[in-house]
This record gives structure tokens, sequence and C-alpha cells, in this order.
């Protein structure tokens, strides 16, 4: 792990209908964590547990976007104060890769190539796709999806054709 800083922000909200909540971080800090064009971190709200996230930037200050979930947990109101630590996320994808995924790409090995000729903002939300799913064989399921898809598409990832080859997985069950 590296460093970690700790300061305090407000809740703030854009009141657009693109971004909503989020909670500015100061230009001296958000510039520690950006490596190149590399602005993920993992960033932890109050005393919720640790999550993801990218450092954004308006035209005038950087900030961290708070989704409806997480406002819920913090059960707090534009304005008032948080305290915010966040530390350089290193890890590949932004998000543990699942095993399911990884067995798979491992063993296929043009799904594989597909996969690593996506953007980095692509593999990780393929990645997340999986991690979501808590229980294994529907990640499996997921993950044979994602990668059947690939290799269909040749690379060129199709999101809604890519929702079609998931249900249709999903409803082959657990021993297709």
């Amino acid at each position: 792990m590296g460093k970690k800083t700790t300061f305090k922000s407000n809740l703030e909200n854009f009141h657009s209908s693109l971004w909503q909540y989020h909670t500015p971080i100061p230009d001296e800090i958000a510039i520690e964590f950006i490596e190149g064009d590399n602005k993920r971190i993992i960033c932890q709200l109050n005393d919720l547990p640790p999550y993801p996230a990218a450092l954004m930037k308006t035209k005038d200050y950087w900030f961290v976007l708070i989704n409806k979930s997480l406002l819920e947990k913090l059960k707090i109101q534009e304005g008032e104060t948080l305290t915010i630590s966040i530390e350089k996320d290193h890890s590949e994808y932004g998000h543990e890769m699942p095993e399911e995924l990884q067995v798979l790409l491992d063993q296929d090995n043009l799904g594989n190539q597909y996969f690593h000729t996506l953007t980095k903002g692509k593999q990780r939300s393929l990645v997340y796709l999986v991690t979501k799913v808590k229980n294994s064989n529907s990640r499996l399921n997921k993950s044979l999806a994602i990668i059947e898809h690939l290799k269909e598409v040749k690379g060129k990832l199709d999101y809604k054709k890519l929702n079609e080859k998931i249900k249709y997985y999903n409803n082959l069950g657990p021993n297709f």
C-alpha cells in the first residue's frame, strides 16, 4: 500500500442531469495521486468501506463522484462535511479480477487477446460486471458470455449485444 491522505471536504451537488453528488478534492491533494492519465484511487468516505473511484475535474476543481447508494449510507445532506481518505489504486482493473474470468482468459488465447486490446476503462467495466455478481456459477456464466461476445464481435464491444449474450448464458442455468 502506498501513501494515504486524509482530509475534510463538503458534500456538494452539481444539480445536473449527468452528475449529482460529489466531494471536491483540493488541487494539491489530487495532483499527488495522478500518474500520467491514471486518475484511479481508493476512496473512503467517513467510516464507510473503501471503494475504487476516479479523480475527475471540472474547469474549476477536482472531485470524486458519490453515487446514490453511498449517499444513502452516509446519511448526510448537501453542504455537510465528510472525512475523506484517498490512496492510489494500483490494481490493474480498479477491481479485483474475478477468478472465474481470469481462468477463462488464461484458457482462451483469442478471448484474452480481444480483452486486452480493449481500453483500460472497458476492461474495468467488464471486470466490474463479473465482480458485482455474488454467486460463482453466475460469475462463470457472465464471464463465458463476455469472452464469447468479444470473439463474436472481434473485440469491438457492443454492450447491447453483450447484454443479450449474458441473458442467454444466464438462462442456460448452472450445468449447461
